[in-house]
C-alpha cells in the first residue's frame, strides 16, 4: 500500500510575516517609521466636558479651534478609541497594599473594596475613551511615486527600508517641531497632551490591530524584548 506523498506547500516553511503587509516599517525613538519613509508622532489628549461650560467659555474655546486649525498647513488625524477599561494593574496594587497593611480593619477592608471592583467589572463592561492626535511628516508627497512603486515597497525588506540614522534624525528634529506647535494649539484650548513613546506607540498599535488577543494576550515591556537581526 503505496503512501501519500505530502504535499509541497504544506512542507515549506512560511517564511511570509504579516509586517510585511503593514503600512509600519519600524517605531523607534517614540516615532513611527512608515514604509514610505514618511514619520508619524502620536499625542495623547486630554479631553474636557464641553457641555458643563459656561457660554462665554464655549465660544472661547470654539474660537481657540478654529484658530488653531487655521495655523496648521499640514494634516492631521484624530482618533478616537473606546476600548474595555483594564484595571489589572491597579487590582494588583490593592492586592499589594492588602499585605503590607499592618492593620487588620483596613488589610480586610482593601480586600473587600478589591473584590466589590471585580463584581461590579463583571456585572457591566466600563468602557474608556481614549483621544490621540497623529502628527505626520512627509518630506516629498508620496503621490509623486507611481503605483508600481508603492505597491512594490510592501515586498521590500524590513532591513532595506530602514532609514538611516542621520536622516532620521533631521526628520524628526522637523518632526517635533510640529508636534510642539500642535501641542501649543491644544493648549490653547485647554487641552493637556503628551508624546506617546516607544512603549506606549507598540502597545496602541498592537491593540488596534489585535483587540481581541490583547485582552488576554499582553504586550511585553520593549526593554525586555530581544531583537535578533537577520
Amino acid at each position: 500500500m503505496s503512501k501519500k506523498k505530502p504535499d509541497n506547500l504544506a512542507r515549506k516553511k512560511i517564511k511570509v510575516s504579516t509586517q510585511q503587509f503593514m503600512d509600519i516599517a519600524e517605531i523607534k525613538s517614540d516615532i513611527v517609521i512608515m514604509r514610505d519613509g514618511t514619520l508619524r508622532a502620536v499625542l495623547l489628549i486630554s479631553s474636557i466636558n464641553f457641555a458643563l461650560k459656561s457660554e462665554d467659555e464655549q465660544n472661547a474655546i470654539i474660537s481657540a479651534y478654529v484658530s488653531f486649525l487655521n495655523n496648521i498647513d499640514f494634516p492631521l488625524q484624530i482618533v478616537i478609541q473606546s476600548r474595555e477599561l483594564n484595571i489589572d494593574r491597579y487590582l494588583e496594587d490593592l492586592e499589594q497594599k492588602s499585605k503590607e497593611q499592618t492593620n487588620e480593619l483596613l488589610k480586610m477592608q482593601t480586600i473587600e473594596y478589591a473584590q466589590y471592583i471585580k463584581e461590579l467589572i463583571s456585572m457591566s463592561k466600563i468602557m474608556n475613551k481614549r483621544f490621540f492626535v497623529v502628527v505626520p511628516y512627509n518630506l516629498l508627497s508620496d503621490k509623486q511615486k507611481s503605483f508600481f512603486s508603492r505597491f512594490f515597497d510592501l515586498f521590500k525588506p524590513v532591513s532595506i527600508i530602514r532609514m538611516k540614522e542621520d536622516k532620521f534624525l533631521r526628520r524628526k528634529s522637523a518632526l517635533m517641531h510640529r508636534v510642539n506647535n500642535i501641542a501649543s494649539g491644544l493648549g490653547s484650548m485647554g487641552l493637556n497632551s503628551a508624546l506617546v513613546d516607544t512603549q506606549g506607540l507598540i502597545e496602541l498599535y498592537y491593540n488596534t490591530y489585535n483587540p481581541e488577543t490583547s485582552i488576554n494576550q499582553k504586550m511585553a515591556d520593549v526593554n525586555k524584548l530581544r531583537v535578533i537581526e537577520q
